[in-house]
């Protein structure tokens, strides 16, 4: 590999969410969604070019930018932007918030398929609406494929139940339709053909689909990320995007993000809704960090998805062999395994806090991505060097074996 993904990097003492807010110093963080990779280094040559100036005034977002968005998204994606679609902002969480606040009215329902990342339940509530879950059901894996003898011990996958989602989108008060995709936390990829059954059924009742793809880049073998907007004309018509460089390059806390809006209605009360909330200014470093990202990194991604991958097989085969009562969903994208530990007999959010007491390891109960939905799984966060991924799998096996 071109990239060292195995160096070892000290986060602790940078401000950083993940390791600085654990309690105590021993702990391996595998929660919040965030990497301990080093950014790419076009990425870090960039930002180092930009700060070497000394000056961090407001900062215009040139022609430039915009090139590279709809430059990346054609030649990885296939799909087609036009520069007057492309409002940027400060994050993706940001721009879920102005999005729901555009495009409801407080006391309306926002449909999401649960569990679902946690931010959805408060961004729409937040905004004065109502959540509405429509619960992923469980398939069987395919037989075929592998990652040794961890993916033997496989969980069964997810999909939507699209008789439930029509009647919940059917309810008159549902008027938004908050779509993951890729999914977090089931790490499902959506195809194209479930995205245009979606956008059908969304289309029938008059519910506009505002979907979160922030990690689009983050795909594993044998899965292709498919743009809801690119499904279709009709897609591309009914949709707001929300996407940013931040997860898939490791740049989160440089605050960029875009939100892609073909109607120009919408587009235009997305806008106004923007400036109401008051993200319409991005720093100096998110701009230059993106077009670097889209313009120089490519290699990196991929490279990473390879690791990440690998990653993943550790963890199957671990949990495969040593707590073979744990069942780990297949991860189709996102580098966040979610895992079956209902067997255990114990609530999530017990077992983790006796992870995180006992084996100083910080994972997050499936319960923070809906009550019921969630109850009996964890999320683990797989994007970190081998070596602390399997120290803290063997801090586990040692707080869940018998005494001798």
């Amino acid at each position: 590999m071109k990239y060292n993904f195995d160096e070892i990097v000290e986060r602790r003492g940078t401000h950083c969410v993940k390791w600085d807010e654990s309690p105590s110093d021993d702990v391996i963080p595998l929660w919040v969604a965030d990497m301990d990779f080093k950014a790419a280094p076009q990425i870090l040559e960039a930002v180092k070019k930009r700060a070497e100036h000394g000056v961090f005034g407001y900062t215009v977002v040139e022609e430039d930018y915009y090139v590279a968005v709809i430059n990346w998204f054609r030649r990885r994606h296939n799909w087609r932007i036009h520069r007057e679609e492309i409002l940027y902002t400060t994050g993706v969480v940001p721009a879920m918030s102005v999005a729901i606040k555009a495009l409801t009215m407080p006391g309306e329902k926002v449909l999401i398929l649960s569990p679902d990342y946690n931010c959805f339940f408060s961004s729409v509530r937040n905004n004065g609406c109502e959540v509405l879950e429509s619960p992923l059901r469980l398939v069987s894996p395919p037989e075929s494929g592998g990652a040794g003898g961890g993916l033997k011990n496989r969980h069964p996958s997810f999909e939507v139940d699209f008789i439930d989602f029509e009647a919940k989108c059917a309810d008159e008060k549902t008027t938004v339709f908050l779509l993951c995709n890729p999914h977090n936390p089931t790490g499902r990829v959506w195809t194209k053909e479930e995205l245009e059954r979606m956008n059908d059924i969304c289309l029938k009742h008059n519910v506009k689909v505002v979907s979160d793809e922030i990690h689009c880049e983050l795909m594993m073998p044998g899965h292709t990320f498919q743009p809801f907007a690119a499904v279709s004309e009709a897609c591309r018509k009914n949709s707001v995007i929300l996407n940013s460089p931040s997860k898939s390059f490791n740049i989160a806390g440089l605050q960029i993000a875009n939100i892609i809006v073909s109607n120009p209605s919408w587009r235009r009360r997305i806008d106004r809704a923007i400036n109401i909330n008051e993200v319409c200014d991005v720093n100096p470093f998110g701009p230059v960090a993106l077009i670097a990202a889209y313009n120089e990194s490519e290699d990196w991604i991929d490279e990473l998805n390879q690791y990440l991958w690998e990653n993943y097989t550790v963890l199957c085969d671990f949990i495969g062999k040593n707590m073979p009562q744990w069942k780990v969903c297949p991860l189709e994208g996102t580098y966040l395994p979610w895992v079956d530990v209902s067997a255990m007999g114990i609530p999530v959010d017990e077992l983790c806090g006796r992870l995180l007491r006992e084996a100083k390891v910080w994972i997050n109960p499936g319960t923070m991505y809906g009550r019921e939905s969630g109850m009996g799984y964890v999320r683990f966060n797989i994007a970190t060097q081998r070596s602390r991924l399997v120290e803290a799998l063997e801090r586990i096996k040692v707080s869940f074996s018998p005494p001798e």
